[in-house]
């Protein structure tokens, strides 16, 4: 390892390795937004090494070496090539690989030199390789997947069949945009499945906090026998797939006449939800002060009493997080919707939006049920991701 300790060492291999995932990252933004062929070529790596080398003589050397890379590529002997594209795109593209190379080895170079180099500056070096090289692939693990699927439910079925792997946008059509999503609104039933899901979530929540509640507090507070086995016992139901658990639970359901009804899902989403909210609660309820609640105690208040009007209102944060997750569970399952419901009028949206993936229905109808899908607890969850948060690191230090 010390044999490569050395600035002129490790500034070109840095270089080649983070010009390289630049430049995959830019062929697919580039291939989507223009639905031209962009992709990177051999030719990456030497230019990488090139602008490492040149970071660590200063700025100037830096992004002369990073316009050059630009200029080359625009030539076709850059780090990345593409097709018969207009000159705006190519000017866009081949200018972002070489900008975010020489920003981001500008960073990672900022404490090398060409000689030798201690160890917290080379580890230093490769930290924020690491880090950068992480949030880059992260998240075109979570925008690509989700950038497909936009602009497909923005798409007409004429584009689809003339090229399904042309992710531009034609904003010359201008509201019909948005044709598939009125489209599966009027048509398809789906705003029936989304306020089935919406409904069917806010009382699994309901149901969930009016047993996790009084169970996380006994737990937490009270002494009876066994409560060491049943606090650490209480995620075991997370132990046994639910699949495992699909075929008693349609027998017993089929059985009941609770199948193919929205009572059985809602009195059987709450199963898979009150463990892990029982499990979230005891864990703040024990960083609460125990002197507050014995003060009310004291003060003649029940211990029913104690937990409505001191222990709810100081556990706002914590019920906010696990209110959330226990609705993001129910808003996303999929597998008991499916085996239980088959009336299209009771489906939920995740099992409607099942029933669309057909040859007999357009493809961007179920992209734009997807989005439909998402987008909500997408909002959601950003606003109250700071409640989430807070609920779930308070009271994991106590006192």
């Amino acid at each position: 390892m010390k044999a490569v300790r050395f600035g002129y060492m490790t500034a070109p291999v840095l270089g080649a390795l983070w010009c390289f995932v630049i430049a995959v990252t830019m062929a697919v933004a580039m291939s989507f937004a223009t639905g031209a062929a962009f992709r990177p070529t051999l030719l990456t790596l030497p230019w990488g090494a090139a602008i490492g080398m040149a970071a660590l003589y200063g700025a100037p050397a830096l992004w002369g070496a990073a316009l050059a890379a630009a200029l080359a590529g625009m030539f076709g002997a850059g780090p990345m090539v593409s097709g018969d594209i207009g000159m705006l795109a190519l000017v866009v593209g081949h200018g972002a690989v070489a900008l975010f190379t020489a920003l981001g080895l500008a960073k990672m170079t900022e404490e090398l030199r060409p000689g030798a180099l201690s160890r917290h500056e080379f580890e230093e070096s490769v930290i924020r390789f690491l880090t950068g090289f992480g949030y880059i692939i992260f998240t075109a693990i979570v925008v690509i997947p989700f950038y497909v699927m936009v602009m497909t439910s923005l798409k007409n079925q004429a584009a689809l069949m003339a090229n399904p792997l042309d992710f531009s946008l034609d904003l010359s059509r201008g509201w019909h945009l948005f044709d598939s999503y009125y489209e599966l609104l009027t048509q398809y039933s789906f705003g029936s499945y989304l306020w089935t899901s919406f409904y069917i979530s806010v009382l699994t929540v309901f149901i969930t906090l009016a047993f996790a509640i009084p169970g996380a507090y006994a737990v937490a507070r009270l002494r009876f026998r066994g409560q060491a086995m049943f606090s650490r016992s209480v995620l075991l139901i997370y132990m046994v797939p639910m699949i495992v658990l699909a075929l008693p639970i349609y027998i017993a359901f089929s059985m009941t006449g609770l199948r193919n009804t929205i009572f059985g899902i809602v009195m059987i989403y709450p199963v898979t939800t009150i463990p892990v909210a029982l499990y979230m609660l005891q864990g703040y309820f024990r960083g609460l002060p125990s002197e507050v609640e014995e003060a009310g105690l004291m003060d003649g208040l029940s211990r029913l009493a104690v937990i409505w009007k001191i222990t709810l209102p100081l556990s706002l944060p914590a019920l906010a997080s696990v209110s959330l997750y226990v609705f993001m569970i129910a808003w996303n399952e999929f597998l008991l919707a499916f085996m239980l419901l088959d009336d299209p009028s009771k489906f939920t949206l995740t099992r409607g939006i099942a029933s669309l993936n057909s040859s007999e229905i357009p493809r961007q109808h179920l992209m734009a049920g997807s989005v439909i899908a998402t987008v909500p607890i997408m909002l959601i969850f950003l606003g109250l991701e700071r409640f989430m948060t807070k609920g779930l690191t308070a009271g994991s230090v106590k006192g």
